[in-house]
């Protein structure tokens, strides 16, 4: 039953991800995320944006963003990484993880781990410690004033 209803939720949240990307007809479609997308395929799109810092490689594929690029959605794929965010996050994200895990360590000491077919959100207030061995996750992301979504 929670399988359901965690599935339900994430594709309201996927249908939701309403792509504004117009083009030359001025006709808007909605933003799909296939089960080959998950499977890792979309990273082979040529606007994957790819990132390598400190011996960690990084994936990041935007599906959508909206007109007012305050809202969107993709697929992101990391390695090996932990880092201390010490400034609030700066967005709320909605993150759905397909393969790996990441333990998030509030800034008051609280500790959870969110895995493969789990989701969290983190509002764009938190602060804490991001540690994982590498994973894979749909996300969706709001930023009021557009930031964090370039």
């Amino acid at each position: 039953m929670n399988r359901i209803i965690a599935g339900s939720s994430i594709a309201c949240l996927l249908l939701l991800s309403i792509s504004v990307a117009y083009s030359t007809d001025d006709v808007v479609h909605p933003a799909k995320i296939s089960s080959a997308d998950q499977s890792g395929s979309i990273f082979e799109r040529p606007d994957t944006v790819k990132h390598e810092r400190k011996g960690n490689t990084t994936l990041d594929v935007t599906t959508m963003l909206s007109s007012d690029k305050k809202f969107a959605s993709g697929m992101y794929q990391s390695g090996k990484t932990r880092f201390e965010i010490l400034e609030p996050y700066g967005v709320d994200e909605f993150m759905y993880f397909i393969e790996g895990s990441v333990t998030l360590t509030s800034s008051d000491g609280s500790e959870m781990t969110i895995g493969a077919g789990e989701a969290v959100t983190i509002p764009k207030e938190w602060t804490g410690t991001w540690d994982t061995n590498g994973y894979t996750k749909i996300w969706v992301i709001y930023s009021e004033d557009g930031s964090g979504l370039e």
